[in-house]
């Protein structure tokens, strides 16, 4: 574990300042993300250097389609994340603790140029709760040449963004939904913040956002087609992945249909220029 980067203390208590729930956290217990706890009187990275996934992945699995084309990145996750999404595609490691290695952030940069690859994408569970590890590998990384991936949910302050953007060259941030009931109600999150750390990253590095079409939550035409067209606002040369949902975790609607995911792809690539269908053979 390590001492976390963005907090304030309360008399015995402490308020995680690192995501927009900004959790008011007691003594000997954890913040909604079930990773960074208070430990008397000050908060602890409890995922640090622990890791439930180490791989070896093509980066537009990421996916990342333009950015390092044709290349392999090195993959790494912990586990937690700071959202609660019914339908998430990676519960086993956002919210569950799975069999883990400890790694320190100089044995993942030197696992890169061991292999002679170019990336590291941290990615599978949320890596915002994994801040301090991710930063600390990003600076090794950057002084060694090693590029940075984020593959994140965006539900950060944009404080700690901002300073980590200076070690990150890409992301792929998802945007689960334009409407705030339903980040609300399916989540436990907000919309305003995502679309924030959007606009904040596509300053600083190359993004590309991801829309999970979920049945029954964000697939209504005209709510999708405003998504797209407030990302074209912010620059329609941002690619955009819309990608088919399956059954997962709590949430048990049927699959997104193929049909529907190809007529999504068509609404999209009205406004936007780079338009990408995920999760169909």
């Amino acid at each position: 574990m390590k001492e976390a980067y963005f907090y304030k203390s309360i008399a015995e208590s402490v308020i995680c300042i690192l995501c927009p729930h900004k959790c008011l956290i007691k003594i000997n217990e954890t913040g909604i993300c079930a990773v960074r706890k208070n430990i008397d009187g000050k908060l602890y990275s409890m995922n640090y250097g622990r890791l439930s996934s180490i791989n070896l992945d093509p980066i537009e699995k990421k996916p990342l389609m333009r950015f390092l084309q044709n290349t392999i990145t090195l993959s790494i996750g912990s586990y937690g994340c700071n959202l609660s999404c019914l339908f998430c595609q990676n519960y086993c490691v956002a919210k569950r603790t799975p069999l883990i290695v400890y790694r320190t952030p100089e044995d993942i940069v030197n696992l890169a140029i061991e292999y002679d690859i170019p990336s590291i994408s941290f990615t599978y569970n949320e890596p915002i709760v994994s801040y301090e590890f991710v930063l600390d590998t990003a600076i090794l990384a950057k002084e060694k040449g090693i590029k940075c991936v984020l593959v994140t949910n965006g539900y950060v302050e944009a404080s700690p963004l901002i300073h980590l953007l200076q070690y990150i060259d890409a992301m792929n941030i998802d945007l689960k939904t334009f409407s705030q009931d339903k980040y609300r109600e399916i989540c436990n999150g907000e919309v305003e913040p995502v679309k924030r750390t959007i606009r904040i990253a596509n300053k600083f590095s190359h993004i590309e956002v991801t829309t999970l079409l979920v049945t029954g939550m964000n697939d209504k035409e005209a709510e999708l087609l405003e998504l797209f067209k407030w990302l074209a606002k912010v620059d329609r040369n941002i690619p955009l992945h819309v990608t088919r949902y399956f059954p997962c975790y709590k949430y048990e609607k049927p699959a997104t249909g193929i049909a529907f995911a190809r007529k999504v792809k068509r609404m999209a690539e009205s406004v936007l220029s780079h338009v990408y269908l995920g999760n169909v053979r």
